[in-house]
């Protein structure tokens, strides 16, 4: 059974951040970006299980995806794949999502 992919706004927010910030280079590049991104994302309906725990996090529900050098960071529930962040690999998350007061699994459920 195919789960339903859900971007929560943080996550959506950070991948149109991380595609404003190509843009002003390419933004062709950033355009292939946005939809590889979209892709993988997708790609989880059927595969949720395949991306490695958040090391940061240890949860077994609470996995990641690398496309490129992002880390797309989803929670993996029976019905649903929330993708709850989309941040640069270079990025601490725990400082980042500090900073924006968010908890890790989002109200996502």
């Amino acid at each position: 059974m195919a789960r339903k992919i859900k971007w929560t706004e943080a996550a959506w927010n950070n991948l149109e951040e991380n595609a404003d910030y190509i843009a002003k280079d390419s933004p062709h590049y950033a355009a292939a970006f946005v939809r590889e991104a979209r892709d993988a994302a997708r790609s989880l309906a059927y595969l949720a299980e395949r991306g490695r725990i958040v090391p940061e996090l240890n949860n077994p529900n609470i996995r990641e995806l690398f496309v490129r050098s992002y880390r797309m960071i989803y929670q993996v529930t029976e019905e649903v794949v929330y993708i709850i962040g989309f941040i640069h690999g270079a990025r601490d998350l725990w400082a980042l999502w500090k900073r924006e007061e968010r908890p890790y699994s989002e109200d996502v459920g």
